[in-house]
């Protein structure tokens, strides 16, 4: 199955001057984890929230449509 990269998040990310590990570290996630979040991986909710909560946007983003 082939996702679809969110750049959005990848965004976000490299706007704050984080890097990835940086990210799952303030979310105490393995960087895998986040890594595949931004790949376009589903992820859990709870995940969701958490990597909202460390980036600053709505969690709900993750489940939108495109």
């Amino acid at each position: 199955m082939k996702y679809e990269r969110r750049e959005w998040l990848i965004k976000i990310r490299k706007n704050k001057g984080l890097t990835q590990e940086e990210v799952a570290k303030r979310c105490n996630i393995e960087r895998s984890t986040y890594t595949k979040a931004e790949i376009g991986y589903p992820i859990h909710i709870k995940t969701a929230k958490i990597i909202a909560e460390i980036l600053d946007f709505q969690w709900i983003k993750f489940f939108e449509e495109k």
